[in-house]
């Protein structure tokens, strides 16, 4: 209560009115958070005057000002994904969140650009998902994938987040450890503009909308890095003939050594070392090996068959930095 002591008078008709205290009176707007008032909130003032006379004392109120708080329209985008995102044969998932800053309910369109300056390559985007559990991971088959033309985040309460995936494809020109970037960009469905920009009739319980100092448009950029790994198969041969010499004669014994080297940062998968019996010879039974280790030659449980037809050795998932020796024997006809 500001209480003014200077005495108030009248020029006219309250002879001896010597002392007027006039008191502000405001009721609680409601609850405050980081962006402010709630928009839509009526803030409401009277004001009251007392005084004495010669008589007595009285009092006297103002009318009522309300006043309707607009919306204030704010974003901020932030980077989850602290380290680059790993892509191979699978999409990297980048990881971001969107806050609606501002003071009222609001959406905002989400846009995702790979084409950044200073790319070692543009990645491709295959989607942009919301984090539909809020776990902060992305769960394929439960969290929501939006759709071309719809490409939004749900009405936000202020101050409150959503966690959006985009997952981003290698293009085929990129190298291993190569690393990109991803821009991902929120902008409020009312509008935007610059600071102050105000949209007649378009905030929360039909005040205006205000754009705030973000511009109601934020962009934050997260990376990806190329974890790719290729092969090479190098294959050599030995001789021993009856004679215990090299020299390839009938029924010579020729040994094969396939070397599959598996270099870069990635892995490969599904990875299978085939060869087949070369005319004018016949595969020797049980001289299969892999890594040394001798293999079977019918279909069973271990990774390789060999016959008159050739061999056929399932290496699986291999990591980058591993070599995988196959090795078999046929024998001059």
């Amino acid at each position: 209560m500001n209480t003014y002591t200077t005495p108030l008078r009248r020029a006219a008709g309250i002879a001896g009115c010597s002392l007027v205290a006039l008191s502000l009176t405001a009721p609680l707007a409601g609850t405050a958070h980081a962006t402010g008032v709630l928009a839509g909130t009526l803030i409401e003032n009277t004001a009251t005057a007392t005084y004495q006379t010669g008589a007595g004392t009285g009092s006297v109120t103002s009318n009522k000002v309300t006043v309707k708080v607009d919306e204030l329209l704010d974003v901020a985008v932030a980077t989850l994904s602290t380290a680059p995102a790993t892509a191979n044969s699978q999409p990297a998932v980048l990881i971001y969140s969107v806050t609606n800053s501002g003071n009222g309910p609001e959406a905002f369109n989400l846009a995702a650009n790979p084409k950044i300056s200073g790319n070692a390559f543009d990645g491709t985007i295959k989607s942009v998902v919301l984090d539909s559990n809020n776990n902060g991971v992305y769960d394929p088959g439960v969290d929501t994938v939006l759709t071309a033309g719809a490409l939004a985040t749900p009405v936000l309460a202020p101050d409150k987040s959503v966690k959006v995936f985009i997952l981003v494809a290698l293009p085929a020109d990129a190298a291993d450890a190569e690393t990109s970037q991803v821009r991902l960009t929120a902008t409020a469905q009312t509008g935007t503009g610059t600071p102050g920009t105000s949209f007649a009739g378009k905030g929360e319980g039909g005040g205006d909308a205000v754009v705030g100092l973000t511009t109601a448009s934020d962009n934050s950029l997260a990376a990806l890095i190329a974890s790719l790994a290729k092969i090479s198969l190098t294959k050599s041969a030995s001789i021993l003939d009856p004679f215990g010499t090299a020299k390839p004669v009938p029924g010579a014994v020729v040994t094969y050594s396939l070397a599959a080297k598996v270099p870069g940062s990635g892995s490969l998968e599904g990875l299978h070392v085939i060869d087949t019996i070369p005319e004018g010879t016949s595969y020797v039974p049980g001289s299969l090996k892999l890594d040394a280790a001798a293999l079977t030659d019918g279909a069973d449980s271990d990774a390789g068959t060999g016959g008159a037809s050739g061999i056929d050795v399932t290496l699986g998932k291999i990591s980058s930095g591993t070599t995988k020796t196959v090795v078999f024997a046929v024998k001059i006809n």
